[in-house]
Formats: structure tokens, C-alpha cells, sequence
């Protein structure tokens, strides 16, 4: 029997299991052109929303508390999630996370800078917008969305993504 199928089926095994250069080099550029369109879309759609996550509005703080050019840290919205408020001008006020988005330090007010400034890594970032000022950062501080209420201010939010990023 065994003779037989060997005539109604005549395969050379060792040509059966070979697989040529050609072959090999098509299926790994096949591969590889997959894994780079896989990458920029999901990069593509990674970047393209402005995402802000809403949390219980939380009192963070009195207007009358805080004079113009002074800052206050605060938690928001779990306790372990340090954040920064600013009084920029009569009415202005910014909030951001208090961690550096390069390795997460603790980062500083400095009004007489007009920057906030991380000191582990000289890194810098924009008052007014959370942008990156200095390098090492290259995304900006997650802002934190207020609400004012008469004398007092209100968390309400976080925006993840910037408008300076897109």
C-alpha cells in the first residue's frame, strides 16, 4: 500500500520543506509594510483627539485666598494625582498636573520666570498654556479644568491632549 501511494502521489519531500530566499524576503517585506501602516494609523488616531475626562467637580481653592502671581498645589481628582494652580491676572486662573510629563518630577511655579520648571531635568513649561518651553519634555503638562464660583474655584476635569500638540 504504501508503494502505491507513492506512485498516485509523487512528492519529493526534501523540495517540499524548502522555502527559497525569494519567498522568504516578499513574506517578511509583506510583514513589515503591515506593521508600518498598522503603526502610523494607530499613531494617526492616537493624536487626533482632544480627549477631556470629566471627575466630580472638587473645591480646590478661594479666589480671595490667592493673590495674582501665586500658586497653590492641590490633589485632583485621587490623592495621589499632585496638581498646580496659578493665579496669572485679576480672574485668570490655569491649573495643570504637577508631574512633569518627561519622567514625572515635581514641578515648580516660577512667576518671576513666567514659567512652570522641572529641576530634574531643566525642563520648562508655558504659563499660560502648559506648552513646553525646554526640552527634555516633549508633550505638555495635562491641564486641569476650572470652574469659578464666586470666591471659589472648582476642579472639574482634565484635558489630556492639547491643542498645541495636534
Amino acid at each position: 500500500m504504501d508503494q502505491q501511494l507513492k506512485t498516485d502521489f509523487p512528492v519529493d519531500w526534501v523540495d517540499d520543506n524548502y522555502v527559497s530566499r525569494r519567498d522568504l524576503f516578499k513574506f517578511l517585506t509583506l510583514v513589515s509594510g503591515a506593521l508600518a501602516v498598522g503603526s502610523a494609523g494607530m499613531a494617526f488616531v492616537g493624536r487626533s483627539d482632544r480627549e477631556t475626562l470629566n471627575f466630580d467637580r472638587q473645591l480646590i481653592g478661594k479666589v480671595s485666598d490667592l493673590p495674582v502671581g501665586a500658586s497653590q498645589t492641590f490633589t485632583y481628582p485621587r490623592q495621589e494625582d499632585l496638581c498646580l494652580l496659578i493665579h496669572l491676572s485679576q480672574g485668570q486662573f490655569v491649573a495643570y498636573s504637577r508631574r512633569c510629563t518627561h519622567l514625572s518630577c515635581p514641578v515648580d511655579y516660577q512667576a518671576q520666570n513666567n514659567r512652570i520648571f522641572c529641576p530634574c531635568h531643566n525642563g520648562a513649561f508655558n504659563e499660560e498654556t502648559g506648552a513646553v518651553l525646554q526640552g527634555p519634555p516633549r508633550r505638555p503638562l495635562p491641564k486641569i479644568v476650572l470652574e469659578v464660583r464666586g470666591d471659589e474655584i472648582y476642579a472639574t476635569g482634565v484635558t489630556t491632549r492639547s491643542e498645541i500638540e495636534l
